[in-house]
């Protein structure tokens, strides 16, 4: 009889198709507790620049120098006194008071020398929030302020800038006493998450998949001036297939493929439109232009090509774009194949090389 004693089992151990690959998923929660003080600095800015319509610039400032300020964000562009800070503490236990005191110094210190003025709200951010007791010192103001008097010496007076000792005493205890210590605060990580996932850069980050596409509505009736340099050029193209000038639709209007196929051109416009729409809500900036990058380079062969006219170049054209490999890009599980289309309009939109008619 065996001596060995058999390993107690997962709860979990039967094994998936994804699990093998990337292993059991980590919810957000989890991940931002495995994450670099730069990360989180990163998380941080993309959570902030996600609040759009509260402010108007969100910029980093953390690394040396900072003064004590890592993500800080102005609601208008034209008055530089008017900010809020989010100060990134990456730390392995929630919050303690003596993990913000000499933050507090800083932006103490710094008013006080006239570098900035005092923030509208100061708020600090941590993966395991702030503990009990931080919390409830953050709702007693005047308590805060007190505390940090308590504790300067211990861990603001040699630790403020390297090079002078900052004593609290004279015209800057004034100044920290005038202070109005109510706009400090904290954001707890659950919130964070859960409005991260309204940006742009969740699912970057996360993971999860992308949300359903929007259904895209119907070009509207008359042309707008978005779509002149793609119509001009499809006129172009059925000019030069029936050799013979075309200014405007009325000037097809006994032609019915190129009928058919300038109303096809439009619906493709438009759907390529609201993808990219769709592609700015969701994805990292630059994620769009990426995929009209990755068209541009499968068609550009086939746009050099020798064709009959300029039509059966366009044709060539688009039947090689909704053929591409486009397997790599995010947006590939909410690309239909109008989009591909579309995005070859877009390109003759936005590009002069891209043309029908040499």
């Amino acid at each position: 009889m065996s001596n060995t004693i058999p390993l107690p089992k997962p709860a979990n151990s039967q094994a998936h198709a994804d699990t093998v690959t990337t292993g059991p998923a980590i919810l957000p929660i989890e991940r931002i507790k495995l994450y670099s003080d730069k990360q989180w600095e990163e998380f941080t800015l993309e959570w902030a620049d996600g609040l759009r319509s509260r402010y108007a610039i969100v910029e980093r400032c953390g690394g040396a120098g900072d003064m004590g300020r890592d993500i800080i964000a102005y609601p208008g562009k034209q008055n530089p006194d008017i900010w809020d800070n989010y100060q990134c503490k990456h730390y392995d236990h929630p919050l303690y008071p003596s993990d913000i005191w000499l933050e507090l110094g800083k932006l103490v210190y710094h008013s006080f020398c006239g570098e900035f003025t005092l923030p509208r709200e100061y708020f600090f951010i941590a993966p395991r929030g702030v503990g009990t007791t931080l919390s409830r010192l953050l709702k007693k103001p005047d308590q805060l302020r007190e505390q940090l008097i308590e504790n300067w010496d211990s861990h603001c007076r040699h630790k403020i800038t390297k090079a002078d000792e900052i004593p609290l005493e004279g015209e800057l205890l004034e100044h920290l006493s005038s202070l109005d210590f109510s706009i400090f605060s904290h954001i707890p990580p659950l919130r964070l998450i859960d409005q991260h996932r309204m940006t742009s850069y969740h699912v970057a980050r996360f993971g999860g998949g992308l949300p359903d596409r929007p259904d895209t509505p119907p070009p509207p009736a008359a042309p707008t001036s978005t779509e002149l340099t793609y119509l001009r050029k499809l006129f172009d193209a059925y000019a030069d297939h029936l050799k013979r000038d075309v200014h405007a639709r009325l000037d097809i209007e006994q032609e019915e493929d190129l009928c058919e196929h300038y109303s096809d051109s439009r619906i493709e416009f438009y759907s390529a439109e609201a993808l990219r729409s769709f592609s700015r809500d969701t994805l990292p900036e630059g994620s769009y232009e990426r995929l009209q990058e990755d068209v541009y380079e499968g068609i550009r062969d086939v746009l050099r090509g020798n064709y009959a006219d300029g039509y059966r170049r366009l044709l060539a054209v688009v039947t090689t774009a909704k053929a591409l490999p486009l397997n790599a890009h995010a947006l590939v599980h909410r690309l239909y194949t109008k989009d591909r289309g579309g995005i070859c309009h877009q390109l003759a939109n936005e590009r002069g090389n891209v043309k029908w008619v040499r």
